[in-house]
């Protein structure tokens, strides 16, 4: 029968529809939620992230700020931007767009954005808030994937999660997450050993590595739920960390790429921006 597709796009627009009044609210009180994004250099991929925020934010009702800066941008040079946003009274967000350029010292640039702009929950007083269970902002992509599964009815308590990466933006912040909804959580990582052994014992499988089509079918368990956080260009296609066609024949759920943890991310983002701007209201 295969598995059923958890449709990322479709909840994420469910939820664009819930936050469209508490923007309308704002506004009406004299609060325009914003948000900045920063990006360095020509990646493409980085560029149609930055389109696909730009076009939800405005969608919403969201001022958009965007600032490119070029691939040989100095680190004081991006500092001090950082610094100038952090005192803009329109802006309630901030996102730099990951990865910087190699010369650029990305956790100590990070650092520089203001935690209560921090809407991607990067800063380290935010993720060491996460980390005691009393977030400020929740990363994107982890927040966005635990909506997706409450959405769907699947339950996270007492169950088995793999998680294959440990990334700041991804593993480590969703780890954290699906162990306060009570879930037994393995991380995995490059140096892991007899990686598959633990992938499949996980009822919940959430890959996040960034190799195409990595996780093959006798990788997965039977009826387990798999989150492919993966984007990949391959060719002219974009495609997922996990062997789709197969694996959707062995698992409960799946999320397709792109379609699936992607339209969450950008969603969750925004909602944070909302929350942020939330905040500024209250301290009006």
């Amino acid at each position: 029968m295969g598995a059923i597709i958890l449709d990322g796009r479709r909840i994420a627009q469910e939820i664009q529809k819930e936050l469209s009044p508490k923007v309308k609210e704002l506004k009406e009180e004299g609060v325009t939620p914003g948000l900045a994004v920063i990006r360095v250099g020509e990646e493409p991929a980085s560029a149609i992230y930055v389109r696909n925020k730009k076009k939800k934010a405005l969608e919403l009702g969201i001022y958009f700020e965007e600032h490119a800066l070029p691939e040989n941008t100095v680190q004081d040079e991006l500092i001090n931007l950082i610094e100038g946003l952090n005192e803009n009274p329109m802006l309630d967000g901030i996102v730099l767009q990951l990865p910087l350029p190699q010369h650029l010292d990305e956790k100590r640039i990070l650092e520089r954005i203001s935690p209560v702009k921090d809407v991607d929950g990067f800063h380290p007083l935010n993720m060491g808030r996460l980390l005691k269970g009393e977030p400020s902002f929740i990363p994107a992509t982890p927040r966005g994937i635990v909506e997706l599964l409450d959405r769907y009815q699947i339950p996270l308590e007492g169950k088995r999660a793999a998680v294959v990466g440990r990334s700041d933006i991804v593993g480590k912040p969703l780890a954290f997450l699906l162990l306060s909804r009570n879930a037994t959580v393995t991380i995995c990582h490059s140096k892991t050993k007899d990686l598959s052994l633990i992938t499949k014992e996980g009822d919940i499988l959430v890959i996040a590595l960034g190799k195409p089509g990595f996780i093959k079918e006798r990788m997965v368990k039977e009826g387990s739920v798999v989150i492919d956080v993966g984007i990949n260009r391959v060719g002219n296609r974009i495609v997922g960390d996990v062997d789709f066609e197969k694996v959707k024949e062995k698992a409960s759920h799946i999320t397709p790429v792109p379609g699936g943890v992607g339209p969450m991310t950008i969603i969750m983002l925004l909602s944070n921006v909302i929350k942020a701007a939330e905040g500024r209201k209250l301290g009006k």
